[in-house]
Protein backbone atom coordinates (compact mmCIF):
# COMPACT_ATOMS: atom_id res chain seq x y z
CA UNK A 1 0.00 0.00 0.00
CA UNK A 2 1.07 3.83 -0.74
CA UNK A 3 2.37 5.81 2.21
CA UNK A 4 0.67 8.92 3.23
CA UNK A 5 2.24 12.30 1.54
CA UNK A 6 3.34 13.48 4.26
CA UNK A 7 6.21 10.84 3.89
CA UNK A 8 7.19 12.41 0.40
CA UNK A 9 10.14 14.98 0.48
CA UNK A 10 9.36 18.70 1.64
CA UNK A 11 11.28 21.51 3.46
CA UNK A 12 8.01 22.71 4.84
CA UNK A 13 7.01 22.21 8.64
CA UNK A 14 5.30 19.01 10.09
CA UNK A 15 3.63 19.29 12.57
CA UNK A 16 2.82 16.21 14.87
CA UNK A 17 0.30 15.78 17.58
CA UNK A 18 0.80 13.33 20.41
CA UNK A 19 -2.22 12.22 22.56
CA UNK A 20 -0.08 10.76 25.75
CA UNK A 21 -2.42 8.30 27.73
CA UNK A 22 -2.37 7.70 31.67
CA UNK A 23 0.47 5.04 31.85
CA UNK A 24 2.57 5.13 28.92
CA UNK A 25 6.11 5.02 29.19
CA UNK A 26 8.16 8.16 29.58
CA UNK A 27 10.95 6.22 27.36
CA UNK A 28 7.96 6.21 24.27
CA UNK A 29 7.53 9.66 25.14
CA UNK A 30 10.91 10.57 24.36
CA UNK A 31 11.68 8.03 21.71
CA UNK A 32 9.22 9.58 19.61
CA UNK A 33 10.17 13.30 19.81
CA UNK A 34 14.00 13.53 20.54
CA UNK A 35 14.85 12.44 17.13
CA UNK A 36 12.26 15.47 15.87
CA UNK A 37 14.67 17.82 18.10
CA UNK A 38 17.81 16.22 17.14
CA UNK A 39 16.64 16.68 13.46
CA UNK A 40 16.07 20.56 13.92
CA UNK A 41 19.16 21.57 15.24
CA UNK A 42 21.22 19.28 12.23
CA UNK A 43 18.85 21.52 9.70
CA UNK A 44 18.84 24.87 11.40
CA UNK A 45 15.47 25.30 11.52
CA UNK A 46 12.47 24.27 12.71
CA UNK A 47 11.32 21.16 10.20
CA UNK A 48 9.77 19.08 12.63
CA UNK A 49 6.92 20.76 15.34
CA UNK A 50 4.94 18.69 17.78
CA UNK A 51 2.59 19.35 20.55
CA UNK A 52 1.44 17.26 23.61
CA UNK A 53 -2.39 16.77 24.43
CA UNK A 54 -3.82 14.33 26.48
CA UNK A 55 -7.40 12.70 26.81
CA UNK A 56 -8.69 15.59 29.32
CA UNK A 57 -5.76 18.44 28.89
CA UNK A 58 -4.60 17.84 32.32
CA UNK A 59 -0.99 16.21 32.86
CA UNK A 60 -0.12 12.66 32.66
CA UNK A 61 0.72 10.45 35.29
CA UNK A 62 3.68 7.97 33.01
CA UNK A 63 4.64 4.71 34.52
CA UNK A 64 7.74 6.02 36.14
CA UNK A 65 6.13 8.31 38.27
CA UNK A 66 6.43 11.57 37.17
CA UNK A 67 3.46 13.65 35.19
CA UNK A 68 4.12 14.61 31.75
CA UNK A 69 2.54 18.16 31.21
CA UNK A 70 -0.04 18.89 28.19
CA UNK A 71 -1.30 21.43 25.74
CA UNK A 72 -4.52 20.43 26.45
CA UNK A 73 -7.30 17.98 25.35
CA UNK A 74 -7.60 16.09 22.25
CA UNK A 75 -9.37 18.84 20.79
CA UNK A 76 -5.54 20.96 20.82
CA UNK A 77 -4.67 18.26 18.41
CA UNK A 78 -6.99 19.57 15.12
CA UNK A 79 -4.41 21.67 12.94
CA UNK A 80 -1.47 19.30 12.78
CA UNK A 81 -0.71 16.84 10.27
CA UNK A 82 0.12 13.74 12.24
CA UNK A 83 -1.86 12.22 15.78
CA UNK A 84 -0.04 9.72 16.92
CA UNK A 85 -0.86 8.01 20.35
CA UNK A 86 0.96 6.49 23.00
CA UNK A 87 -0.34 3.71 25.57
CA UNK A 88 1.13 1.75 27.84
CA UNK A 89 -1.00 0.20 30.51
CA UNK A 90 -4.41 0.12 32.64
CA UNK A 91 -6.19 0.64 29.15
CA UNK A 92 -9.61 -0.50 30.37
CA UNK A 93 -9.83 2.11 32.52
CA UNK A 94 -7.86 5.26 30.33
CA UNK A 95 -9.38 3.83 26.97
CA UNK A 96 -12.92 5.30 27.50
CA UNK A 97 -16.07 4.92 25.60
CA UNK A 98 -15.49 9.13 25.07
CA UNK A 99 -11.81 8.95 24.47
CA UNK A 100 -13.16 6.17 21.23
CA UNK A 101 -15.74 8.28 19.91
CA UNK A 102 -13.61 11.12 19.74
CA UNK A 103 -11.00 9.35 18.29
CA UNK A 104 -13.17 7.60 15.67
CA UNK A 105 -14.60 10.99 15.12
CA UNK A 106 -11.12 13.26 15.06
CA UNK A 107 -9.34 10.72 12.67
CA UNK A 108 -10.14 11.99 9.19
CA UNK A 109 -8.60 15.47 10.14
CA UNK A 110 -5.24 14.34 9.94
CA UNK A 111 -3.35 12.98 7.19
CA UNK A 112 -1.35 9.95 9.40
CA UNK A 113 -3.17 8.70 12.48
CA UNK A 114 -0.73 6.26 14.28
CA UNK A 115 0.17 4.58 17.71
CA UNK A 116 3.07 3.29 19.91
CA UNK A 117 3.27 0.37 22.06
CA UNK A 118 -0.17 -0.47 23.42
CA UNK A 119 -2.07 2.38 21.61
CA UNK A 120 -2.40 -0.04 18.07
CA UNK A 121 -5.49 -1.53 20.63
CA UNK A 122 -7.25 1.58 21.09
CA UNK A 123 -6.77 2.32 17.46
CA UNK A 124 -8.64 -0.86 16.73
CA UNK A 125 -11.06 -0.62 19.06
CA UNK A 126 -12.15 2.82 17.37
CA UNK A 127 -12.17 0.86 14.09
CA UNK A 128 -9.14 2.56 12.75
CA UNK A 129 -7.46 0.13 11.60
CA UNK A 130 -10.20 -2.44 9.66
CA UNK A 131 -8.45 -3.30 7.16
CA UNK A 132 -5.12 -2.07 7.51
CA UNK A 133 -2.06 -4.27 8.32
CA UNK A 134 -0.87 -3.09 11.86
CA UNK A 135 1.99 -4.14 14.51
CA UNK A 136 2.10 -3.92 18.15
CA UNK A 137 4.33 -5.26 20.82
CA UNK A 138 5.23 -8.89 20.39
CA UNK A 139 3.59 -10.27 23.44
CA UNK A 140 0.25 -8.67 22.57
CA UNK A 141 -0.13 -10.35 18.61
CA UNK A 142 -1.60 -12.65 18.77
CA UNK A 143 -4.35 -11.52 21.36
CA UNK A 144 -4.66 -8.46 18.72
CA UNK A 145 -5.09 -10.68 15.87
CA UNK A 146 -8.05 -12.59 17.93
CA UNK A 147 -9.87 -9.48 19.04
CA UNK A 148 -9.66 -7.41 15.65
CA UNK A 149 -9.83 -10.25 12.35
CA UNK A 150 -10.38 -7.29 10.33
CA UNK A 151 -6.81 -6.00 11.40
CA UNK A 152 -4.04 -7.93 9.80
CA UNK A 153 -1.78 -8.30 11.97
CA UNK A 154 2.13 -8.77 11.50
CA UNK A 155 5.20 -8.91 13.60
CA UNK A 156 6.78 -6.01 12.30
CA UNK A 157 8.59 -3.58 14.22
CA UNK A 158 6.34 -0.26 12.75
CA UNK A 159 4.08 -0.69 9.89
CA UNK A 160 2.78 2.06 7.53
CA UNK A 161 -0.30 0.96 5.59
CA UNK A 162 -1.55 4.04 3.83
CA UNK A 163 -2.62 6.75 6.39
CA UNK A 164 -2.16 4.76 9.48
CA UNK A 165 0.99 3.46 11.44
CA UNK A 166 1.98 1.20 13.77
CA UNK A 167 4.46 1.22 16.11
CA UNK A 168 5.96 -1.76 18.18
CA UNK A 169 7.35 0.00 21.18
CA UNK A 170 10.14 2.69 22.40
CA UNK A 171 12.87 1.67 19.93
CA UNK A 172 10.70 1.62 17.17
CA UNK A 173 9.50 4.51 17.70
CA UNK A 174 12.91 6.25 17.19
CA UNK A 175 13.08 3.81 14.06
CA UNK A 176 9.95 5.22 12.58
CA UNK A 177 10.83 8.52 13.23
CA UNK A 178 14.42 8.65 11.24
CA UNK A 179 11.91 6.36 8.46
CA UNK A 180 9.78 9.94 8.37
CA UNK A 181 13.18 12.13 8.78
CA UNK A 182 15.08 10.51 6.03
CA UNK A 183 11.81 10.45 3.91
CA UNK A 184 11.36 14.45 4.11
CA UNK A 185 15.20 15.48 4.55
CA UNK A 186 17.33 12.60 3.35
CA UNK A 187 19.64 9.65 4.49
CA UNK A 188 21.95 11.64 5.51
CA UNK A 189 20.27 13.60 8.13
CA UNK A 190 18.62 10.01 9.37
CA UNK A 191 22.06 8.78 9.47
CA UNK A 192 22.98 12.08 11.76
CA UNK A 193 20.06 12.07 13.81
CA UNK A 194 20.96 7.89 14.28
CA UNK A 195 24.11 8.80 14.99
CA UNK A 196 23.67 11.33 18.06
CA UNK A 197 21.98 8.56 19.44
CA UNK A 198 24.38 5.99 19.49
CA UNK A 199 21.29 4.16 17.66
CA UNK A 200 21.40 1.84 14.44
CA UNK A 201 18.99 2.48 11.59
CA UNK A 202 16.23 -0.19 11.37
CA UNK A 203 13.82 -0.76 8.82
CA UNK A 204 10.19 -1.23 9.58
CA UNK A 205 9.77 -4.87 8.57
CA UNK A 206 12.67 -6.28 10.47
CA UNK A 207 11.50 -8.39 13.51
CA UNK A 208 10.88 -6.86 16.52
CA UNK A 209 13.47 -8.86 18.68
CA UNK A 210 16.73 -9.57 17.19
CA UNK A 211 16.51 -13.34 15.51
CA UNK A 212 20.19 -14.01 17.83
CA UNK A 213 22.36 -12.47 20.28
CA UNK A 214 25.92 -12.36 18.75
CA UNK A 215 27.63 -13.08 22.38
CA UNK A 216 25.54 -16.21 22.37
CA UNK A 217 26.65 -19.61 21.25
CA UNK A 218 24.78 -20.30 18.29
CA UNK A 219 23.25 -23.36 19.70
CA UNK A 220 21.86 -21.76 22.46
CA UNK A 221 19.75 -18.84 20.19
CA UNK A 222 18.26 -21.49 18.73
CA UNK A 223 17.65 -23.23 22.01
CA UNK A 224 16.11 -20.06 23.57
CA UNK A 225 14.37 -19.68 20.39
CA UNK A 226 12.20 -22.73 20.60
CA UNK A 227 11.43 -21.98 24.29
CA UNK A 228 10.19 -18.82 23.78
CA UNK A 229 8.60 -20.49 20.29
CA UNK A 230 6.77 -23.08 22.93
CA UNK A 231 5.42 -21.58 25.97
CA UNK A 232 2.20 -23.13 25.71
CA UNK A 233 3.68 -26.82 24.47
CA UNK A 234 7.37 -26.95 26.40
CA UNK A 235 9.15 -29.43 25.04
CA UNK A 236 11.65 -31.89 27.51
CA UNK A 237 15.05 -30.52 27.89
CA UNK A 238 16.68 -33.46 25.71
CA UNK A 239 14.33 -32.78 22.77
CA UNK A 240 15.29 -29.24 22.83
CA UNK A 241 19.26 -30.74 22.80
CA UNK A 242 18.81 -33.02 20.12
CA UNK A 243 16.57 -30.40 17.87
CA UNK A 244 20.03 -27.74 18.19
CA UNK A 245 22.23 -31.06 17.38
CA UNK A 246 23.84 -31.50 21.48
CA UNK A 247 23.72 -33.65 24.19
CA UNK A 248 21.17 -33.01 26.88
CA UNK A 249 24.47 -32.44 29.48
CA UNK A 250 26.60 -30.27 26.20
CA UNK A 251 23.57 -27.75 26.14
CA UNK A 252 23.26 -27.79 30.10
CA UNK A 253 27.26 -26.63 30.45
CA UNK A 254 26.42 -24.05 27.36
CA UNK A 255 23.37 -22.82 29.21
CA UNK A 256 24.79 -22.67 32.70
CA UNK A 257 28.06 -20.64 31.05
CA UNK A 258 26.16 -18.09 29.33
CA UNK A 259 22.93 -17.47 31.50
CA UNK A 260 23.79 -19.78 35.00
CA UNK A 261 20.85 -21.60 34.96
CA UNK A 262 19.80 -24.69 33.50
CA UNK A 263 17.92 -25.38 30.18
CA UNK A 264 15.04 -26.77 32.08
CA UNK A 265 15.00 -23.81 34.53
CA UNK A 266 15.28 -21.37 31.95
CA UNK A 267 12.05 -23.14 29.76
CA UNK A 268 9.93 -23.01 32.97
CA UNK A 269 10.85 -19.41 34.17
CA UNK A 270 9.66 -18.14 30.35
CA UNK A 271 6.29 -20.08 31.28
CA UNK A 272 5.74 -18.42 34.46
CA UNK A 273 6.72 -14.90 33.83
CA UNK A 274 4.21 -15.23 30.55
CA UNK A 275 2.03 -16.67 33.30
CA UNK A 276 2.04 -13.80 35.22
CA UNK A 277 1.84 -11.04 32.54
CA UNK A 278 -1.84 -12.81 31.63
CA UNK A 279 -2.16 -12.82 35.33
CA UNK A 280 -1.50 -9.07 35.82
CA UNK A 281 -2.66 -7.65 32.64
CA UNK A 282 -5.81 -10.40 31.44
CA UNK A 283 -8.98 -11.00 32.20
CA UNK A 284 -8.28 -14.86 31.22
CA UNK A 285 -9.35 -17.58 33.57
CA UNK A 286 -6.37 -18.94 35.50
CA UNK A 287 -7.55 -22.66 33.80
CA UNK A 288 -6.52 -20.77 30.50
CA UNK A 289 -3.81 -18.82 32.15
CA UNK A 290 -2.28 -22.52 32.90
CA UNK A 291 -3.46 -23.77 29.48
CA UNK A 292 -1.82 -20.95 27.47
CA UNK A 293 1.71 -21.74 29.40
CA UNK A 294 1.50 -24.78 29.01
CA UNK A 295 0.81 -26.30 32.80
CA UNK A 296 -1.55 -29.60 32.65
CA UNK A 297 -4.09 -27.96 35.19
CA UNK A 298 -4.52 -24.66 37.58
CA UNK A 299 -2.84 -26.86 40.35
CA UNK A 300 0.03 -27.54 38.53
CA UNK A 301 0.77 -23.91 37.76
CA UNK A 302 -0.09 -22.78 40.99
CA UNK A 303 2.47 -25.12 42.66
CA UNK A 304 5.06 -23.71 40.30
CA UNK A 305 3.99 -20.55 40.77
CA UNK A 306 4.06 -20.48 44.56
CA UNK A 307 7.42 -21.62 44.35
CA UNK A 308 8.79 -18.74 41.87
CA UNK A 309 7.04 -15.87 43.19
CA UNK A 310 5.80 -17.02 46.82
CA UNK A 311 2.05 -16.31 46.35
CA UNK A 312 -0.94 -18.41 44.41
CA UNK A 313 -1.49 -16.78 41.07
CA UNK A 314 -4.62 -15.33 42.25
CA UNK A 315 -3.68 -12.89 44.77
CA UNK A 316 -2.72 -11.14 42.20
CA UNK A 317 -6.11 -10.99 40.61
CA UNK A 318 -6.75 -8.47 43.59
CA UNK A 319 -4.30 -5.34 43.42
CA UNK A 320 -4.77 -2.60 45.85
CA UNK A 321 -6.66 -0.06 43.82
CA UNK A 322 -4.98 3.80 43.20
CA UNK A 323 -6.13 5.83 41.43
CA UNK A 324 -4.53 7.27 37.98
CA UNK A 325 -3.71 10.29 39.20
CA UNK A 326 -3.82 11.78 42.88
CA UNK A 327 -6.11 13.30 43.48
CA UNK A 328 -5.68 16.99 45.50
CA UNK A 329 -8.07 17.92 48.58
CA UNK A 330 -9.32 21.15 48.63
CA UNK A 331 -8.85 23.66 51.73
CA UNK A 332 -10.58 23.06 55.03
CA UNK A 333 -11.13 20.50 57.07
CA UNK A 334 -13.95 18.92 55.19
CA UNK A 335 -12.37 18.51 51.79
CA UNK A 336 -12.48 14.91 50.25
CA UNK A 337 -10.96 13.80 47.09
CA UNK A 338 -12.20 14.45 43.76
CA UNK A 339 -13.53 11.92 42.25
CA UNK A 340 -12.24 10.30 39.26
CA UNK A 341 -13.67 11.40 35.46
CA UNK A 342 -14.45 8.09 34.61
CA UNK A 343 -13.35 4.82 36.16
CA UNK A 344 -13.76 0.95 36.25
CA UNK A 345 -17.29 0.23 35.76
CA UNK A 346 -18.58 3.55 35.15
CA UNK A 347 -20.44 4.13 32.03
CA UNK A 348 -17.49 5.87 30.46
CA UNK A 349 -15.60 2.95 30.51
CA UNK A 350 -15.13 1.01 27.26
CA UNK A 351 -14.25 -3.04 27.63
CA UNK A 352 -10.83 -2.90 25.90
CA UNK A 353 -8.68 -5.99 25.60
CA UNK A 354 -5.36 -4.74 28.16
CA UNK A 355 -1.96 -5.56 26.64
CA UNK A 356 -0.76 -9.14 28.07
CA UNK A 357 2.64 -7.70 29.62
CA UNK A 358 3.68 -4.79 32.43
CA UNK A 359 4.39 -1.55 31.67
CA UNK A 360 8.15 -0.81 30.54
CA UNK A 361 9.98 1.61 31.41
Amino acid sequence: MSESAIFHPARAPLTIALLVLPQASILEVASALDPLRNANRHLGYEAFRWRVVSPDGAPVPLTCGIELPSSGPLAHAVGADALIVIAGYRLAEVATRPLIRDLRRIAPRFHLVGGIDAAPWVLARAGLLDGHRATVHWEDLEDLAAAHPHVDVVPDRFVIDRNRVTISGAAPAQDFMLHLIRSRHGAALARQVAASFLATVRHGHEPQIAPQDAALDPRVAQALARMEARIDSPEPAAETARAVGLSPRRLETLFRQALGTTPAAHALDLRLQAARRMLTDTRHPIAEVALRTGFSSPSTLSRAFRARFGQAPGALRHPPARPLRPRPEAPGPSAAPRPPASGPGTSDTAPLPPPTRPPKG
